[in-house]
């Protein structure tokens, strides 16, 4: 007989924890109100006392921010903003030195308009540069106007192309105009990804962030997408541009450099929810990826038209999902990335739970213990694991900085919307927006939070001087403790609770999420409640077993019963005895 055991295939990255950084937002070292490097190495033994094994800092490439720095100009460049290279040389010696690991981003997808490639592909048709970018000659109009090649709407709002008088051509951007789309199937620009990354990795960098991954290969014919908002002149066509029709030969290329170097990598794959495709990609012996970010789940909340279009959704859906990830990648051999917050989204306990005094603390609690006994890689980001909370609903949009927001918002009243429209969509702002999780972070109750000494490029969250890192580092009752102890639970139990069976338990209950992990005569439960208040719930008489309960965010539980009043937010342990 095969046991679940026999078919565990071990490797260090399965183990690991990763807590993910956005540089601009950490720690400001030479006071001017932007995080850097050098902050990043100021707080490398806080890193280290979490328990996390990798650091992943978002780009901080030479770049013109347009987008942040997903706007690489120079790839083998540190921007002045965040520091030098002598900086990441440091950081990558600081990590080194305390048995933790650097990943690093890496924009594939795109560069900036001001890198030399595109300067030269603009410059002329003749540049050798030119068809390291995506052009297409205009479709004409019924009046002799020059149209876009097709009617695909960019991720940042308008059309996808950008035309260029000049050449009398338009270029190709997923994002923003600044962000022209590299051409993959060109060989040159795939050999100068690759060779760009045995730069970094021969610096010591441990492995990557692949951003935007699965749209480097689009429908070759890019045909019009078809109509499914009427009212709006372009449409959604990630149908045509994730997972095109070269995206495993090209990743099959980047796992081989990956598999030379034994180096981590994780790939960012929106609009894609069907794991049949993402096996493809992550399973063991394909060696293209080792996981990948795959936003069903964060993407529960998300209407049909717009990540700002609102949906509601139940506990019931959020373990549906939880579940055929988990077991889906357990039976096809392929692995999870474990995550609940991002650079990219708003904070976890404000968006899913209730962020008021009264239960942000238990309910920030119970989504550590929801995500973070699963099986997979798990990924912390920055604030996380404090507990930190989106920004406070008082806040105008003009308090808003980041690109998606701010053009979606201007198209909202562009387009003359109702006032009714606008404030659904503001609510939608106000849970969602990227801008949440780049407030800078909460250090201390000292001015601007112990982040800088002066005004930073964002402003602090008000809450700062109660939820900070000073006050949660040594409080044993903290966020922070708490999410110590996960981590320090998943190294303890590792066969249970990193390579366990993910088997959900009463699958059909609208507010308790349970689940139990399984290896060999190992066994654990994990309760947790998505309910604001107090529920009963009846535990499965198969699991009423001996063992004892190991972690609990109420911190009073002393064991199982066969009737269980579960508080609200409620969430525990229990490791069953062999």
């Amino acid at each position: 007989m095969v046991h679940w055991t026999d078919n565990v295939h071990r490797i260090w990255w399965k183990e690991a924890s990763i807590y993910h950084i956005y540089p601009a937002s950490f720690k400001d070292s030479n006071g001017d109100g932007i995080g850097d490097i050098p902050g990043i190495v100021s707080k490398l033994d806080y890193i280290k006392s979490l328990g996390v094994d990798i650091v992943w800092i978002c780009p901080c490439y030479k770049s013109p921010k347009v987008d942040m720095g997903y706007d690489v100009s120079d790839y083998r460049d540190i921007d002045e903003q965040y520091g030098t290279m002598t900086d990441v040389e440091l950081l990558l010696e600081g990590l080194h030195s305390r048995g933790m690991k650097l990943v690093m981003d890496m924009v594939a997808n795109h560069t900036s308009d001001q890198h030399e490639w595109f300067k030269s592909a603009l410059a002329s048709k003749d540049s050798p540069y030119r068809d390291y970018y995506i052009w297409k000659k205009p479709k004409i109009g019924e009046n002799g106007e020059k149209l876009p090649p097709n009617n695909w709407l960019s991720l940042f709002s308008g059309s996808v192309w950008k035309y260029d008088e000049k050449s009398d051509e338009f270029y190709f951007h997923l994002f923003a105009t600044e962000q022209p789309d590299l051409n993959w199937e060109n060989p040159k620009v795939r050999q100068e990804i690759y060779d760009i990354m045995r730069f970094w990795i021969t610096k010591g960098v441990d492995g990557f962030r692949m951003d935007a991954i699965n749209f480097i290969s689009k429908n070759p014919a890019f045909p019009d997408a078809p109509i499914t908002v009427p009212s709006s002149k372009y449409q959604h066509a990630a149908m045509y541009y994730s997972m095109g029709p070269c995206l495993h030969d090209y990743l099959a290329e980047v796992g081989k450099i990956l598999k030379e170097y034994n180096a981590f990598s994780v790939g960012e794959m929106a609009y894609l929810y069907d794991p049949n495709e993402i096996i493809k990609i992550v399973n063991f012996d394909r060696n293209e990826l080792n996981m990948v970010f795959q936003f069903e789940l964060i993407d529960i909340d998300r209407g049909p038209f717009h990540k700002y279009s609102p949906k509601k959704w139940t506990p019931r859906e959020f373990k549906d999902i939880t579940n055929k990830w988990q077991v889906f990648m357990q039976e096809n051999d392929g692995w999870n990335a474990l995550f609940l917050e991002n650079h990219d989204w708003g904070r976890s306990v404000s968006r899913f739970l209730s962020d008021t005094h009264e239960l942000r603390k238990i309910g920030a609690k119970m989504l550590a213990t929801f995500i973070g006994l699963q099986s997979g890689t798990l990924f912390l980001y920055q604030g996380e694991e404090l507990g930190l909370a989106n920004m406070p609903k008082s806040w105008p949009i003009e308090k808003y900085k980041d690109l998606e927001t701010i053009n979606y918002y201007k198209q909202l009243l562009h387009d003359k919307v109702s006032q009714e429209t606008l404030d659904t969509a503001m609510g939608e702002i106000q849970k969602k927006a990227r801008d949440h999780g780049r407030l800078p972070f909460q250090w201390d109750s000292s001015d601007f939070a112990g982040f800088s000494s002066i005004q930073p490029w964002m402003d602090v969250n008000e809450d700062y001087k109660e939820w900070n890192a000073a006050g949660q580092v040594d409080d044993p009752s903290s966020v922070f403790s708490y999410w110590r102890s996960i981590l320090d639970l998943r190294r303890t139990y590792k066969d249970v609770l990193v390579y366990g069976k993910f088997e959900l338990v009463d699958p059909t209950n609208e507010k308790i999420c349970a689940y139990r992990r399984v290896f060999g005569r190992e066994a654990a439960l994990i309760v947790t409640s998505f309910s604001d208040s107090v529920v009963t719930w009846t535990l499965p008489q198969d699991l009423l077993r001996p063992g004892r309960i190991v972690l609990s965010n109420y911190g009073d539980v002393k064991g199982l019963q066969k009737e269980m009043v579960v508080r609200p937010y409620e969430a525990l342990l229990y490791i069953v005895s062999n």
